[in-house]
């Protein structure tokens, strides 16, 4: 599949498509990703994924809803490539009971024998010590090498990410919701975990929505990403297309990298439009 980035004179590869396919650690872990991690909640065919994946989207987000088209590009992947160059996340709203079977049956159906990052899926307050001894038991047994948890409680995520047991934070963060600038960013240690955010688009509001002036440009789903990964906090961020026409025009337009301070502005000013209340 073409993706069409623009040329250089030189016919290499354009500097602003490596800022895309730059390997990214994720904050104390040693896992490297690239910007842009790939969801599984929609209805993106087996060989999109498998182009997504070598344009640069090597993490792949086993979340809430698992579609058998994301388990399939993993399967054909890793018949290719080194397991350790495909990162997989897998999610699990099921707790305590019946989150051993969640993760297991994940990894059962994507054909791998362990995640490298296990998410605890939406929390609102801390992790109960029986939960937590539970989790620590699967990671034990080999099943996920990183633990990781999402939350919208911001402040909860400051605190967890205080705690050496949890690896990575996934907080929501786009244009219209920059409470993490407040709440979350300021407070993570300096050996902190790594940061995901989470509806960049805020359900493409950023793009849709009738509050935006209609002086002002509206922005694509790539600016909206590009808004999210210029944030030094921000490690990389889930993007979920439905078809191939979308995730070929989210990669082109991420892959001119990090927005400058008049687009940055610009995106502020939509995303207080669009929070405001009408």
């Amino acid at each position: 599949m073409d993706w069409s980035f623009p040329q250089e004179k030189n016919n290499k590869e354009p500097r602003v498509n490596d800022w895309l396919k730059q390997r990214v650690k994720l904050g104390r872990t040693d896992v490297f990703s690239g910007r842009l991690g790939l969801g599984s909640s929609y209805t993106l065919s087996c060989k999109a994924i498998e182009d997504a994946f070598k344009a640069g989207c090597n993490f792949f987000y086993w979340g809430a809803i698992r579609t058998p088209f994301m388990a399939k590009a993993v399967r054909r992947i890793l018949r290719r490539e080194p397991r350790k160059d495909l990162i997989i996340a897998v999610q699990s709203f099921i707790r305590p009971f019946g989150m051993e079977w969640s993760l297991k049956r994940g990894l059962w159906v994507l054909g791998i024998d362990f995640a490298d990052i296990f998410v605890l899926g939406l929390y609102h307050k801390y992790p109960s010590p029986r939960l937590m001894e539970r989790t620590e038991k699967l990671r034990k047994q080999g099943l996920f090498r990183y633990l990781g948890i999402s939350s919208h409680d911001r402040e909860l995520l400051a605190m967890l990410s205080l705690d050496p047991r949890f690896d990575i934070l996934m907080v929501r963060y786009n244009a219209a919701h920059r409470g993490a600038e407040k709440d979350l960013f300021p407070y993570l240690p300096p050996e902190r975990p790594g940061i995901i955010g989470f509806t960049a688009t805020d359900h493409m509001r950023l793009s849709r929505s009738r509050k935006i002036p209609k002086h002002e440009r509206r922005p694509s789903a790539g600016d909206c990403y590009r808004f999210v990964l210029s944030n030094a906090h921000i490690d990389m961020t889930i993007t979920s297309p439905w078809n191939r026409k979308q995730m070929k025009e989210n990669l082109v337009e991420t892959s001119k990298g990090p927005m400058s301070s008049k687009e940055l502005e610009w995106m502020q000013r939509i995303g207080d439009a669009v929070y405001r209340p009408s």
